[in-house]
Formats: structure tokens, C-alpha cells, sequence
């Protein structure tokens, strides 16, 4: 069993009921500066990935299981919400997450919004860094901890790991705003323990959803970034492939961050989805030139 996460709260305004899920080694006050717009205007909560602060783990356990997993996030929606449906919006590992929530409690999920996501945790031709870090024998998991603590141990040595998600590595995408929220992520890492992170990893590596994606019966927008180098386009079009229900957009010169690469794009996308619908056919895909990159890029030096 895991205790269900603790929400931090964006808004708390009636209406629309949203919760946003982080990608990997990241934290939930990211989306106090990316989350759409669209979510501040109702109740909108971000919750963290297991192991990740200020979720922390029972020490005691050694591996994790998906419905222990499946079951601390719905407990949680289910307190946070009333029980009543919400919209997910996952990016990246986060997505991999909403999908696992929408396939095994339909009924605590009005609609996914992915951005970046993938649904195998090891597939073929892009396995994680850390995963494969992982499984060398004997070092394996002191090497993680070593590259995992150097990464957060300074503010510039996150900003510069911060470039390796983004595609236009030369505009100008650090703000005010977005360099104070990346240094309060940077701080909520610091208090994350490597190990669980490592338990976490673990059990992703070992998941796989791709044979059940066409149970997932609820409307889903995948927002992909055609230059991303992280997860890349083409599974995530395959992903898109097998969901039943489901409008794709791809957007050119984006990478692994469209929620601030292309910002302004992605509030009209995610608004335009939530208060309408799909406008067009199941698995039309739209090619979408983003002439106005966002402001921030966020890293993963590990490649998740």
C-alpha cells in the first residue's frame, strides 16, 4: 500500500476539476508557472510521481506494484475531488501515469492530456538513461545517485540540464517567472531521496500499457513536439495509433516541453479540447508550425 500524494493546490475556484502530474525527476510546483490557463479558472491540483518530494515511500518496500500505484492516485482524487471525474494532464512519465489512472479507473477520468507521453517504460530504440544506468551490475545504482545529486546541486548546473529538453536551445527562454519556479523545483528535488526515485524508475522500466490502450474509453489530446528528443514522436504517434478516442497535434520546432515552448499554442490547444471536444475526426493528426517558442525549457538529464 502507498499513501495517497499530497496535493499543491494551483486553484480552488469552482469549475472545471483538473490534476496535473509531472514528468520524471521534476516536482509539482513545474506547473505553478506551465500549467494551461484554462485550469486556473476551477479547481486544479498537482500531485508528485512516487518517491518524488514531497511524496516520500515506505522505506521498508523494495519493489512498487501498478495498482498500489493505480490506487494511492484515485484515493487521492477521490479526497481531493469528491470522487467526481477529472481531467488529467500528464507530461511525460506523468502521462504515462494519466494513461495507467484512465485504463484501471475510468470513472474518476473525464478526458487525458498528454504532452510528451509515452506508454511503455522501456521501448525499443529509446530506453531511459536511467534505466539502462539501472541495470548495470553492481554500480548501477550508486552511478544513478551520483549523476542524480550532481545534476541538483546548483542552480547552474540545473539551468544547463534544463537544455537538453528544449529544440531551440538559442532563444531567449528564461524569465523571471520561470527561473524563480525552476530554482523552487531544483529545492523540492533536494528533498527527494534517491533511492525511492530509484524504486520508481524501476518499476516504470518494467510497465508496459501499449496492449491496453484500446480499453481506454475516455476522450485524450496528444500534444506532441515534432523535435523531441526525449521520448520520440514516432512512439508517440504510435501511442495515438491505439487509443480509441483521441486527437492528435504535432508541433514543428518543438521539443520535449510544449507547455513552454509553445505556450500561447498549447492554452489555445488544451482550452479548445476542454470547452468544446475533439473538433475533428478520431486519430487526426494536425501538423502545426510553432512560430513562438515559450519562455523555459526543463531538464532531464537522465532522459526520462
Amino acid at each position: 500500500m502507498l499513501r495517497p500524494p499530497s496535493p499543491q493546490w494551483l486553484s480552488q475556484d469552482p469549475g472545471m476539476k483538473t490534476v496535473l502530474i509531472h514528468g520524471m525527476v521534476m516536482a509539482p510546483t513545474f506547473w505553478s508557472c506551465f500549467a494551461p490557463s484554462i485550469v486556473r479558472e476551477g479547481q486544479a491540483a498537482a500531485y508528485p510521481l512516487p518517491g518524488h518530494s514531497p511524496w516520500t515511500l515506505d522505506v521498508s518496500s523494495r519493489t512498487l506494484e501498478t495498482m498500489d500505484i493505480v490506487n494511492a492516485y484515485a484515493e487521492a482524487i477521490e479526497r481531493d475531488f469528491d470522487g467526481e471525474p477529472v481531467t488529467l494532464i500528464g507530461h511525460s512519465t506523468g502521462g504515462f501515469i494519466s494513461l495507467l489512472l484512465a485504463r484501471h479507473r475510468p470513472d474518476l477520468v473525464a478526458n487525458v492530456i498528454l504532452m510528451g507521453a509515452f506508454a511503455c517504460g522501456r521501448f525499443v530504440g529509446q530506453e531511459r538513461i536511467a534505466a539502462r544506468i539501472l541495470r548495470l551490475p553492481l554500480l548501477g545504482r550508486l552511478l544513478f545517485v551520483r549523476l542524480f545529486t550532481r545534476w541538483i546541486a546548483t542552480r547552474e548546473t540545473f539551468r544547463w540540464g534544463s537544455l537538453e529538453c528544449v529544440f531551440d536551445k538559442a532563444v531567449g527562454w528564461e524569465t523571471e517567472e520561470t527561473i524563480a519556479a525552476m530554482e523552487q523545483v531544483r529545492e523540492q528535488l533536494l528533498q527527494s531521496r534517491a533511492h525511492e526515485i530509484i524504486a520508481f524508475v524501476s518499476w516504470m522500466s518494467q510497465t508496459s500499457l501499449i496492449g491496453e490502450l484500446a480499453e481506454i474509453d475516455v476522450p485524450v489530446l496528444n500534444i506532441i513536439g515534432a523535435r523531441d528528443t526525449i521520448v520520440s514522436p514516432s512512439h508517440q504517434i504510435k501511442l495515438s495509433g491505439h487509443l480509441p478516442r483521441v486527437h492528435t497535434v504535432i508541433l514543428d520546432k518543438v521539443g520535449h516541453l510544449p507547455m513552454a515552448e509553445a505556450r500561447d499554442k498549447v492554452d489555445q490547444l488544451v482550452s479548445t479540447f476542454l470547452l468544446f471536444g475533439p473538433l475533428t475526426a478520431q486519430h487526426k493528426v494536425n501538423l502545426t508550425n510553432s512560430t513562438e517558442p515559450g519562455t523555459f525549457g526543463r531538464a532531464v538529464p537522465l532522459g526520462l
